[in-house]
């Protein structure tokens, strides 16, 4: 897919090799501070949690000072490394593995690359690092800044990265799912599309027939064919595109 901003920074249009078209709403900077407010008391409270917990634990079965005694600095690792990085890691950790964070949910915003794909690690990895500069001098003026001015309120980590928000239904979200399953560059959008469209004619064609084309198409793609059962070569065709199987 290629995409085009929408007006006014409204929309991010994506526009397949069929000329088909999806539209998806770009967020604004409202809903992004929305997101970081619940994200950030999240990982705040499992901070404080873990470090209180651990805190209390060695009160009461080591003792107060054990924590800073150098015989046992094992304590102490266990008392304050598990808080620092459930507080600095809580948005690359999470945004890696889901493509979202549990505040983007609840706003109702997900992270997408300018092509409406999901990011890959390195985007992830970039877009965080980049929140160190986004923070300054204080409560992210300068993220907040240049999203404001920004025509698809983006702050510097997502410019850099290539990635932006966009507000997400149920359905929009499982389909960014299904694409994210593969990186942007592992599968060409023409032989994608022409996937899609042998699987959309599968029952009409002849048995031979679709699994003729049906593993011209896998060897294009540089993937294996299953052998013999029809209904395996539907399902690794499927796979390729994230469709139902």
């Amino acid at each position: 897919m290629d995409a085009t901003p929408g007006p006014a920074r409204e929309e991010l249009v994506l526009t397949s090799v069929a000329g088909t078209e999806a539209r998806l709403e770009i967020a604004g900077v409202g809903a992004r501070s929305f997101a970081f407010i619940i994200d950030w008391h999240i990982r705040l409270l499992a901070a404080v949690v873990w470090f209180g917990g651990a805190g209390f634990l060695v009160g009461r079965y080591v003792g107060p000072g054990a924590i800073f005694e150098g015989s046992i600095s094992w304590i102490a690792w266990l008392t304050f490394a598990p808080p620092a990085a459930i507080y600095f890691l809580y948005h690359p950790v999470i945004e890696a593995l889901t493509g979202t964070t549990p505040g983007k949910r609840y706003a109702g915003v997900r992270i997408v690359t300018d092509q409406g794909l999901r990011p890959s690690l390195g985007a992830v990895l970039v877009r965080n690092l980049l929140r160190v500069v986004d923070s300054l001098p204080t409560l992210y003026v300068i993220g907040l800044s240049v999203a404001i001015v920004d025509g698809r309120a983006r702050r510097l980590g997502d410019m850099a990265a290539g990635t932006l928000l966009v507000r997400v239904e149920e359905r929009v979200d499982e389909v960014l799912d299904a694409l994210g399953a593969r990186g942007p560059n592992d599968l060409d959008p023409q032989l994608a599309e022409l996937i899609t469209d042998l699987l959309g004619r599968w029952k009409t064609l002849a048995r031979d027939r679709r699994a003729e084309l049906g593993r011209r198409v896998l060897a294009r793609a540089g993937v294996e064919s299953p052998p013999g059962d029809d209904e395996a070569l539907r399902a690794r065709l499927a796979a390729l595109v994230g469709a139902p199987s």
